[in-house]
């Protein structure tokens, strides 16, 4: 099978590209050597099945940021028949050091322009026959957001395919070398193939930009938004969860229950009390799930993401860190995993480190669905959007305070850069792709955890045989039990324990534990819940999963990123603290002042 990788800077367009090209087939792959999961996807080029893989973006193959590190080892260590080079045609004067520098390993490749609409808007002329002649790669212009180009530079990489020659692995590494010429010899092909206007003007993101980055009142307007998007989450998303969660109710009582009535009762209560039931909790929240990332990835798509960045630096710098941490904290809304792998760009250490101390924080969309779904259960509909804003608010507390607590350990003077680009809102198959891409991997991850996990929970709320389920004699009244006198301050009874101690595996976890240790499921379910606990413990509740251990992947990922055990150590006791001192505070004030 022929490998093509793509590369290119940040905010290049490689990802759009990426998704145009594999449609809905990308998957997340690991790679011998390297401490990263990479996107591919296989498709038919010239012929031939090929595997597509998306590299980090990088600024520089003789960097020392961890991603160009990992570039390199790839680069090194994989046999690739072919390179596709993506730079932004509006800043190609900077870009085309990437692919001269490609050029000097000997790789084969295709360069490909992209935004060239963008470009053309702003009168920036490419003289694409003579810029290929001059660097000695196929090019072609276009615009993955449109696709416009995508059919010619499709045949230009088909045709390089065929004729290229892998360049032989093992010589590769010799061949990185810092070329004293490089600059000149960038200029010249600019000089040569490039027409630029004297000014160019990007007068609509500098309207936009002098209202959403204005001195005072830039953030006040950056939370307005992310509480327009939590009310859009919440007020969309909860009629489509319980029209799912009725179609799955019907499901179970019309067809699931006659069909397996002959079944032992053992058995029967195994596979809809415990699988079913919570399964099918979990999954009719995944239409909020799936408004959640097509939020994001239009917050992400547009620009807005950076200007978030370089709003909050000021406030990072002093919590010892950085604008770039505060987008690694809004990507932690989607996963943790991907925004803790984000800190390689950070040369620092102790930048590095104190950022993905805090990531774990975020209020990711395993956790929203547990949110959204106590919010509906004990909450006003009125109510719910405010409860799920304070939550993320109450994120960005832990974070801030997390950060001054711990800043004088982990140092750092890396200065802080940060390229704004033009604002551009995303196509609808650009949001299509993205969200289908991120559900996906959610939905592959997720489902292995909750069906391990609501087997388990179902173990143990009906084991020993014949105690009465979820009772105080079961295997989980014994755990609750045991865990009350530490729980029981923060008004968490032993139901919920056990819901949390299998969220630490993975807070997809949570209502599927829920389902199976009340033996409901969908409206069912809320209102039990809601007839047991009130809604300061629920509040309660819901800080300590905010706020506790991170689950699994996240941890491993941890060490993994971090190679320190001590590291690690903290990342797992700290927030478990911290939980538990937030809950157990709010729901001691909150009891004395008679609530």
């Amino acid at each position: 099978m022929k490998r093509v990788a793509l590369i290119g800077m940040p905010n290049a367009g490689k990802s759009t590209l990426f998704n145009r090209m594999s449609g809905a087939s990308a998957k997340v792959a690991n790679w011998p050597g390297l401490t990263v999961d990479l996107l591919t996807a296989k498709l038919l080029l010239a012929g031939d099945m090929t595997e597509l893989v998306d590299l980090p973006g990088i600024y520089d193959l003789h960097g020392f940021s961890d991603d160009e590190q990992v570039v390199r080892h790839f680069l090194c260590n994989n046999t690739i028949d072919l390179v596709l080079i993506v730079a932004n045609a509006t800043q190609i004067d900077r870009q085309l050091a990437l692919a001269l520098q490609l050029r000097s390993l000997g790789l084969p490749a295709v360069l490909l322009l992209n935004m060239a609409d963008e470009a053309k808007n702003l009168g920036i002329t490419i003289d694409v026959s003579q810029l290929a002649k001059e660097l000695g790669y196929p090019t072609a212009l276009i615009s993955a957001k449109y696709g416009q180009g995508y059919t010619q530079a499709y045949r230009l990489i088909e045709s390089e395919l065929q004729t290229s020659t892998p360049a032989p692995v093992q010589t590769l590494e010799e061949n990185f070398a810092v070329d004293q010429k490089m600059e000149a010899e960038l200029d010249a092909i600019i000089r040569h193939s490039v027409d630029v206007p004297v000014k160019i003007s990007h007068s609509l993101t500098e309207k936009i930009d002098n209202v959403l980055l204005h001195r005072w009142f830039g953030l006040p307007l950056f939370f307005s938004i992310m509480f327009m998007v939590f009310q859009a989450i919440y007020t969309l998303g909860a009629p489509m969860q319980e029209l799912v969660a009725w179609l799955l109710g019907n499901v179970r009582d019309l067809a699931l229950v006659p069909l397996l009535s002959s079944l032992p009762p053992l058995l029967s209560s195994f596979l809809i009390g415990g699988v079913f039931d919570g399964i099918a909790t979990v999954a009719s929240f995944v239409p909020v799930i799936i408004l959640f990332f097509l939020m994001m990835a239009i917050i992400e798509d547009s620009g807005y993401l950076s200007r978030a960045a370089f709003l909050m630096d000021a406030l990072m710098t002093r919590m010892g860190l950085d604008g770039r941490s505060f987008v690694m904290l809004l990507m932690g809304f989607g996963c943790n995993v991907p925004a803790l792998m984000g800190t390689r760009t950070m040369r620092s250490r102790g930048l590095r480190l104190l950022t993905m101390l805090v990531i774990p924080f975020s209020l990711c969309s395993a956790r929203l669905q547990v949110f959204v779904f106590m919010a509906t259960a004990l909450f006003s509909p009125r109510e719910a959007p405010l409860v799920l804003f304070s939550l993320y608010i109450m994120s960005f507390v832990t974070v801030i305070f997390t950060a001054l607590l711990f800043k004088g350990r982990f140092n750092s003077q890396e200065p802080f850069a940060l390229e704004l680009p033009p604002y551009r809102f995303p196509t609808v198959r650009q949001m299509f792709l993205r969200g289908w891409l991120e559900i996906s991997h959610f939905l592959r991850r997720a489902t292995k955890f909750i069906t391990i996990g609501v087997v388990l929970v179902w173990i143990l709320t009906n084991m020993p045989y014949g105690v009465e389920p979820a009772s105080a004699a079961s295997w989980s009244g014994w755990i609750g039990e045991f865990m009350a006198p530490i729980l029981s301050p923060a008004g968490i009874n032993p139901e919920l324990t056990i819901a949390l101690i299998f969220g630490f595996v993975a807070k997809e976890i949570v209502i599927g534990a829920l389902a199976v240790i009340y033996g409901l499921e969908g409206a069912d379910l809320m209102q039990g819940i809601a007839q047991q606990i009130d809604w300061v413990q629920a509040y309660s509740f819901m800080l300590f999963t905010l706020i506790y251990t991170p689950c699994l992947s996240t941890i491993a990922t941890i060490r993994s990123e971090a190679k320190s055990t001590w590291f690690t150590s903290l990342s797992l006791a700290w927030p478990l603290i911290l939980a538990w001192s937030v809950s157990t505070g709010f729901y001691q004030v909150a009891r004395y002042l008679g609530y």
